[in-house]
């Protein structure tokens, strides 16, 4: 017997779309049929006019745990990852988010299971990072697949940034174990002495950001990541990948049958470098790594979408604020907080700026924010609206016009870097696990309902 229906709404998945009704019993899809017959025991929502689509599911978060100061800040942005129509997120815990690098991957798991438990409104899970603090990453690897955790990620750059010997062994001993390593891909000697020679000159503004990280710092260590996943038979993911050059590393892996899998970010696919001439403390909001690049990357991102050679779209999300961490502009642009917000924008972008402009179909929009993100990542009761699948479902509406407002968002965050942005189509209302999160727009879930996901990647 369902204890859900919900009637009329054009069901869209990867494969296609149809009207159709969707019934729900113990949190899982458990009918999609045309016309489903009445029941006397279900609950019914009327979703015609809308746009039934699986959650959205984002792989790539730096949301940060709560602390003393600020205890509401994993559940407020988890809170503002529904309203957006994000039913799963993934985290990492770099740097930054409130983990101290303990030395010990499992220690690290540990202590951010503790500070996250009971905290998040939607269901989520942890994709562990890889420091040079780690006394022993490799070695601890396969433990950690077993116990539910499957992704890794490692950076090129930064002063915890691992060496490609590291790199190497951690892409080998995740394969072996049944995971999958992701990979900030930036050149750090091209980067460091950019950034030494622009300081030298007096080109401290925060303009200056992206002239420190042209396309080919990018590109090389790109082509290298892949490189080494080859030397290691590893499959291999790609974060944040933004200019047309990289893009053409991940083809070339690719057309040689490599397993290589590469992501993309809003950010990338609806902004451009012209941001960066705005004055210095607008510019700041948008210093991010890689940083925005000219519309050609931008135009070269959707094509790389629409024939598959970018796998999905994540966010980045990182909760910065213009008052707080990215104050730092007024000393030079290598001070600058890395990162900003998108938790709640994703679907609101993706669709308005793919689908609406016919750059991308609207099930491939599925595919790259649902169905593709929870296949690679282990997630294998999300991502689809399909017959025993969790009953993680967006009620959106096409027809609804919105101009988007950081003063209107629920993020952590106190700005959005698509502010003024007109948008056509908008979250109505969201279901995690056959539970109303988000109903009409308002929040009608609670803290702790979340589940921490526990993955195993089938495929790897």
């Amino acid at each position: 017997m369902a204890q859900l229906i919900i009637r009329g709404g054009t069901v869209v998945t990867a494969e296609g779309r149809r009207r159709a009704d969707v019934a729900v019993d113990g949190g899982r899809i458990s009918a999609i049929e045309d016309a489903l017959p009445a029941s006397a025991d279900a609950r019914e929502v009327d979703a015609g006019g809308l746009l039934v689509l699986p959650g959205v599911v984002d792989v790539h978060t730096h949301t940060r745990v709560a602390s003393d100061a600020e205890p509401d800040r994993f559940f407020q942005d988890s809170v503002a990852a529904a309203h957006g129509g994000t039913t799963t997120f993934l985290s990492f815990n770099n740097p930054g988010t409130g983990i101290g690098g303990s030395g010990s991957l499992a220690t690290d798991l540990r202590e951010w299971r503790g500070l996250t438990e009971g905290d998040a409104a939607i269901d989520y899970g942890v994709s562990l990072v890889v420091t040079a603090e780690h006394s022993s990453p490799v070695e601890e690897l396969h433990a950690l697949i077993d116990s539910g955790v499957p992704t890794f990620k490692a950076f090129m750059v930064y002063d915890f940034g691992v060496s490609d010997a590291v790199l190497l062994g951690m892409l080998g001993a995740a394969a072996r174990g049944g995971g999958m390593l992701e990979v900030h891909c930036e050149n750090r000697t091209m980067l460091e002495a950019n950034t030494a020679r622009l300081l030298a000159e007096g080109n401290v503004a925060p303009r200056f950001h992206a002239a420190s990280r042209p396309p080919p710092v990018e590109a090389e260590a790109t082509h290298r990541a892949i490189r080494l996943a080859e030397a290691a038979d590893a499959p291999l993911y790609v974060v944040h990948l933004s200019s047309a050059e990289a893009l053409e590393q991940v083809r070339w892996g690719r057309s040689r049958g490599l397993p290589v899998f590469a992501e993309t970010c809003p950010h990338y696919l609806a902004l451009d470098e012209s941001k960066y001439e705005l004055v210095d403390e607008e510019a700041a909001r948008y210093v991010i790594s890689p940083p925005l690049r000219a519309p050609a990357d931008r135009d070269a991102l959707w094509d790389g979408l629409a024939d598959s050679s970018l796998a999905l779209v994540a966010t980045d999300h990182v909760p910065d604020r213009v008052a707080v961490e990215k104050q730092s502009w007024r000393e030079s642009f290598d001070r600058i907080s890395n990162g900003g917000p998108g938790i709640e924008t994703l679907l609101a972008v993706v669709y308005n700026e793919g689908v609406v402009r016919g750059r991308i179909t609207i099930e491939r929009m599925v595919d790259v924010l649902s169905t593709t993100p929870a296949r690679l990542f282990g997630l294998n009761s999300k991502g689809a609206i399909e017959v025993g699948r969790d009953a993680d479902l967006v009620l959106f509406d096409p027809t609804e016009r919105r101009t988007l407002r950081a003063a209107e968002l629920h993020h952590t965050s106190d700005y959005s870097p698509y502010e003024g942005m007109d948008l056509a189509g908008w979250v109505r209302s969201v279901l995690v696990r056959g539970e109303f999160v988000i109903r009409e727009s308002h929040f009608v879930g609670r803290r702790g309902f979340g589940q921490f996901q526990g993955r195993r990647l089938t495929w790897a």
